[in-house]
């Protein structure tokens, strides 16, 4: 798997994750249980990770939404 980005903002990766659900591209959110390391803070980024196959359509994707990482 490749990362596709990452951010802190949970509603943004969900809503990307969402975008590659609807298109059947197969991804991961990586780092989702670090926030119980940090003390719940949100200062770690969480990693949003896709097939290595399908990371341009997924760039293709979020660039579409006027997503950018």
């Amino acid at each position: 798997m490749k990362e596709l980005f990452r951010s802190n903002d949970p509603v943004l990766i969900s809503f990307v994750a969402s975008l590659l659900t609807e298109a059947g591209i197969g991804h991961a959110i990586f780092d989702t249980n670090m926030s119980v390391v940090e003390g719940s803070l949100g200062v770690l980024p969480r990693r949003l990770m896709v097939e290595e196959d399908a990371l341009t359509q997924a760039r293709r994707i979020m660039k579409d939404a006027d997503v950018e990482p």
